[in-house]
């Protein structure tokens, strides 16, 4: 006979994303609705949520913890109502593994020159520019988390210099690490493929700016500086990123976030030659992946255990 389920509910409040399979695999051992009966719901222990309706949590007196699906947790610590419950952020290895991926991907096509072959196939031209090697391409990672702790890893493999920058100060083997606001513009002026993994906070709302790009290092093999943004699409401005790569500032741009999603149709991102577009694809949050680690923690945590991969409210990550 298989176990009974924990009489405390957990209220799935996700948009964004088809709920259908998180319902299904959360009523494997949970009890799951998908709203609060009423303004004031005892029964419900946990919250699975994206950008929840706000203050939907607000008034659930029994409410033991609230799990993010997405990496980002910016949407929960806008929500006015939100309550004094600890936070869990997603860690998943299939999520860091999409991550990395997007990240390799990106900086290989950027060194190795994919935008000027794909341009140059459209015009059938037979012609092979210089490559300089990895080992003299440096990548700079700002966010030294999971997420960008994995993709120095892999890049390291693959023979790039890399630094990191993060707003204290970290260590990773292999990686030149800078810290703080002293620390950005030397980790800036010696990078030349910009990857910007940052949590998204009022301290780095808007943080990559035409100051920011401008201390890039331009003076390389790859012929000027690049950027990769795969964070949260409100750390950049885009007026600055056109600005900056209409006047050389930058080279190319690979950019999977942005500051209004959808990408409105009349974005000029959308046409530029020297940008490349995706739909905040770089890794998704897959359900399949995630459901089973949230529920072990949900058990765990009714045991007396405690929880993992908490977020630090006062640093908004």
């Amino acid at each position: 006979m298989s176990a009974s389920k924990p009489s405390g509910k957990v209220l799935l409040a996700i948009t964004g994303f088809n709920p259908q399979q998180w319902m299904q695999l959360l009523s494997a051992r949970r009890n799951v609705v998908l709203e609060p009966d009423g303004p004031a719901d005892p029964s419900i222990d946990y919250a699975v949520v994206w950008k929840q309706q706000p203050r939907i949590l607000e008034k659930l007196p029994n409410l033991k913890a609230i799990f993010s699906v997405g990496a980002g947790v910016d949407h929960l610590l806008t929500d006015p109502g939100l309550p004094q419950v600890p936070i869990v952020r997603v860690v998943a290895d299939n999520l860091t593994q999409y991550m990395t991926e997007y990240v390799t991907w990106r900086v290989l096509d950027h060194h190795r020159q994919g935008s000027f072959y794909r341009t140059q196939q459209a015009k059938r031209t037979w012609y092979e520019p210089p490559q300089p090697p990895a080992g003299e391409v440096s990548v700079g990672i700002m966010g030294l988390g999971n997420l960008g702790r994995a993709s120095a890893k892999a890049l390291l493999a693959l023979g790039f210099k890399v630094n990191g920058w993060s707003r204290t100060q970290q260590e990773m083997d292999g990686v030149t690490c800078y810290a703080g606001t002293a620390g950005l513009t030397p980790f800036l002026n010696a990078t030349d493929i910009l990857v910007v993994l940052l949590p998204y906070t009022p301290a780095t709302h808007g943080i990559i700016d035409y100051s920011v790009l401008k201390r890039l290092r331009r003076d390389n093999g790859l012929g000027g500086a690049f950027l990769i943004n795969a964070g949260r699409g409100r750390l950049q401005k885009e007026a600055d990123i056109l600005r900056a790569l209409e006047d050389g500032t930058l080279k190319e741009a690979s950019l999977d976030v942005f500051e209004q999603e959808p990408l409105p149709k009349t974005s000029p991102l959308w046409d530029h030659p020297r940008v490349f577009v995706t739909p905040h694809a770089a890794a998704t949050s897959d359900p399949a992946h995630l459901v089973g680690p949230m529920l072990d923690q949900m058990d765990a945590h009714d045991r007396g255990e405690r929880l993992r991969n908490l977020v630090d409210r006062d640093a908004g990550y």
